[in-house]
């Protein structure tokens, strides 16, 4: 299957896992953790007979789900392990079979909380017999607005089970977490909150009308790049930036919360098969998704968080790869970045448009407002590197998401 030698992350937890302890686990994303909880529990539960619930896998996304459950699959080809990603959005036939799923006995199940919450309600899911309960992304749900649907999960398992955290950085929200729901557990930490070094980072200051005519720039002269993903903060954004690239010829499809279920697979899975170039999401794509030789990632707007940073960009160069991760920052974004290079404690260099994009503004690394229009931010440098003095703290949104029909959360 590739693997020749465990990653950090997978030398250091496998073994407290196989013994049968608590864990609590910081390791950024792409560095192998999925494998790092997966490859133990298939080798627990290997020679069971019972057909239970024997463990429980819950993440952030849809999406996330269906990789680890796919990922589960490929690793247990040739074991008699059973498995099921439960999550919202399907039809009707969907439900039913996570209900005979969750009610015959299904050795590991991956789930998004809002729909398991919404199938432990109904009373019919075998959990009695639950031993691993594993938290993936545990950071993004409290992000989320998950915490409460994760303690009201917690209250119908066994107290008597094995719990494992894993999370890609370790606020104190996550370390109170911890505390209530994990005993005595040991800690495995790597690189907090620091990009992957293969990942080549570079920055275009740029008004906002320039950032189209910008990523047009990068893909034309990145021709060899077949595999390019750009992040973008709101859905209403991802249809601009879509129509705009194929106006130019570029094959481009968007994805977010727009879609239906069965769309989102589907321009995933012409994505993975490189029949699309350039896939354009918002935040539901920043984290776990594993795309195998991703080229480039793009962030047309810089995240609000500044540790989702580190997690957009970790979508290229996974597990020792080499990626190329570029930003487009406006007037008015360049406080939130100076934040970013604080955090990872590194100047990243700052790029002027290409001259037949016009001037773009100059890098103010104390700027926290105004607007990305022309004009307000001075006429734009060279190329230069600056440092960070940014001392300022990161805001966290504290709204609780919508939900849909089915319990489950939008993007």
């Amino acid at each position: 299957m590739g693997f020749e030698k465990a990653t950090p992350i997978q030398e250091q937890a496998i073994p407290i896992v196989l013994e049968g302890g608590d864990l609590i686990a910081c390791a950024q994303t792409g560095t192998g953790k999925t494998a790092a909880f997966v490859l133990p529990l298939i080798h627990k539960l290997i020679d069971k007979e019972e057909a239970n619930v024997d463990a429980l896998i819950i993440v952030p996304t849809r999406e996330l789900a269906v990789q680890i459950e796919q990922q589960i699959q490929g690793l247990a080809y040739f074991a008699p392990v059973s498995s099921i990603a439960i999550y919202g959005g399907g039809d009707g036939v969907d439900f039913q079979q996570q209900k005979r799923a969750l009610t015959k006995g299904t050795n590991i199940v991956v789930a998004t909380p809002g729909k398991l919450l919404s199938h432990l309600n109904l009373g019919y899911v075998k959990v009695q017999n639950l031993k691993h309960l594993i938290l993936d992304e545990a950071d993004r749900m409290l992000d989320m607005g998950f915490i409460e649907d994760l303690s009201s999960i917690i209250n119908y398992l066994p107290k008597d089970r094995q719990t494992l955290m894993f999370s890609a950085t370790m606020p104190p929200s996550i370390r109170k977490l911890a505390k209530d729901i994990l005993t005595d557990p040991k800690e495995v930490s790597l690189a907090i909150s620091k990009p992957a070094a293969g990942v080549d980072q570079k920055v275009y200051l740029s008004f906002d009308e320039q950032k189209v005519g910008i990523l047009a720039h990068l893909l034309k002269n990145r021709p060899d790049y077949d595999s390019v993903i750009v992040f973008t903060s709101t859905k209403s954004k991802v249809a601009e930036i879509v129509s705009a690239l194929k106006k130019q010829g570029f094959k481009a499809r968007g994805i977010s919360s727009m879609l239906v279920q069965a769309e989102r697979e589907e321009v995933l899975r012409m994505f993975r098969a490189r029949r699309i170039r350039v896939l354009v999401a918002t935040d539901v794509m920043s984290r776990g998704i594993d795309i195998k030789d991703l080229n480039m990632v793009v962030n047309y707007d810089v995240p609000n968080d500044a540790e989702d940073y580190v997690h957009r960009i970790g979508r290229t160069a996974r597990v020792d790869a080499k990626g190329e991760a570029v930003t487009f920052i406006s007037p008015k974004e360049m406080g939130k970045f100076a934040r970013i290079e604080s955090l990872i404690e590194m100047s990243i260099e700052k790029l002027a448009p290409p001259e037949e994009l016009g001037k773009g503004p100059e890098w103010r690394a104390n700027s926290s407002g105004g607007g990305g229009n022309r004009g307000r931010g001075g006429q734009g440098g060279g190329k230069r590197n600056f440092k960070s003095k940014s001392n300022q703290n990161r805001n966290r949104g504290n709204g609780r998401p919508n939900r849909g029909p089915s319990g489950e959360k939008k993007d």
